[in-house]
Order: structure tokens, then C-alpha cells, then sequence
């Protein structure tokens, strides 16, 4: 059974954690304050774990990152960086800045030329991160229900990471669309900013993307 560290305590670390474990895996959920996961843990049954961020990143043989974008690197940290090389991390993080949204739009701290995931990537370099998750609900994460099948978009620098991380969004229902290389993730974050309008503005959150061809 494949193991799954994750890295983070909130709702998207638990939703992805126990859609993880419905799909057959171990998985473990680290945490600055354990007892946040407690009646997470208690419920999920026997293939459930939770601990530090650090025993989260040594347990996984893939490791998903579930943090607010501003605390990322500050939780690689933590978990210790040298327990995530060469291993492929799902990076889900978004740089929405303290700043309030405008009109619905939220505010960045990364800049159009330079995503988050590629800050990660160039801070921690013996990592292999591929951007996923981080345009859609948790509600629609693992196996989403819509008249037809989303698209996740997902990149990475490392080809057998993004296939690895293409292998289990099809496994949770998705379709995917390798956008490649790192540098993609500038296109693929700002789309947090256009799936969350219809939320901020009208309080529509049931919606996810899809890519269509002609």
C-alpha cells in the first residue's frame, strides 16, 4: 500500500486525505497541532495517521502540500526539506496575499512572471512539485459530480511526477491536461482568482473547469 504524507491541517489536507484513503492509500496528515486532527483520525479508520510535518514528509512516499501559499516554504522548512528530495510533492497552494479581494478578484503576492510553485521550486530545488488542486472547492476534489468530467490542469518539472500526479487525478474522477514545465503554474494559479469571482461576488462555489476542443 502506497503511502501519502501530507502537509497541513485544514480542509484541504483532510478532504484530500480521505479521498486518498478511499483509493486505497496510507496516508498520514502532519500538523504544528495534532489534536486539530483528532476527530479526523479518530474517523477515518485504520490506514489513518496524523504528526508533525516532519513525520508527515518522512512517512510518504508522495507528499501533498496543504498550506495557506504565504506559509509554504515556511512548512517545507519545518518538515525538513532533506525528507522531501527527489520525491513528488502535490503543491495546492495558491499566493493569495492578506490583502482583501477587489470586486471578487483576489489579490497575489507572486507576479505574472514568477508563480509561487516556481519560488518553491527554485528555494528547494531536489523536490519535484507539480501544481494540482488549487482551482476548485475542496467539495469537488475527489470525485467531483458534474454533468461531465472537469479538467485539472497540472505542471511540473519532473515528466514521471506529472504522470504520477495525472494517475491519481484520474483514479479521483478528473480529467487532466499536462500544461508541462514549471513555468506553466503562472498560468494555472491565477485560476484560483477566476474560479472564486462567482463565490465572492454570488456565493456560487458549485462549479469547476473544463477544457473543450473543436
Amino acid at each position: 500500500m502506497r503511502k501519502v504524507g501530507i502537509i497541513g491541517s485544514g480542509i484541504v489536507a483532510r478532504t484530500l486525505g480521505t479521498g486518498f484513503l478511499k483509493h486505497g492509500y496510507e496516508v498520514m496528515i502532519g500538523s504544528r497541532d495534532a489534536s486539530k486532527l483528532a476527530e479526523w483520525k479518530a474517523g477515518s479508520g485504520a490506514h489513518a495517521q496524523t504528526g508533525t510535518f516532519e513525520q508527515a514528509a518522512k512517512f510518504g512516499d508522495l507528499v501533498v502540500l496543504a498550506v495557506k501559499g504565504a506559509a509554504a516554504a515556511d512548512a517545507i522548512d519545518l518538515a525538513g526539506p532533506q525528507n522531501l528530495h527527489w520525491k513528488t510533492v502535490i503543491d495546492t497552494t495558491n499566493p493569495i496575499a492578506a490583502a482583501p479581494p477587489e470586486n471578487g478578484v483576489l489579490k497575489y503576492f507572486s507576479s505574472i512572471n514568477e508563480s509561487l510553485m516556481e519560488q518553491l521550486q527554485h528555494r528547494f530545488p531536489e523536490v519535484h512539485f507539480v501544481k494540482a488542486f488549487n482551482s476548485v472547492g475542496n467539495g469537488y476534489m475527489v470525485d467531483p459530480k458534474f454533468s461531465e468530467k472537469p479538467t485539472m490542469f497540472i505542471c511540473g518539472n519532473k515528466d514521471a511526477s506529472r504522470k504520477e500526479v495525472s494517475d491519481i487525478l484520474v483514479q479521483f474522477g478528473w480529467e487532466v491536461e499536462d500544461m508541462g514545465k514549471a513555468p506553466a503554474a503562472r498560468a494555472i494559479e491565477p485560476l484560483c482568482m477566476l474560479w472564486c469571482i462567482p463565490g465572492l461576488q454570488d456565493g456560487k462555489w458549485n462549479h469547476a473547469f473544463r477544457l473543450m476542443r473543436g
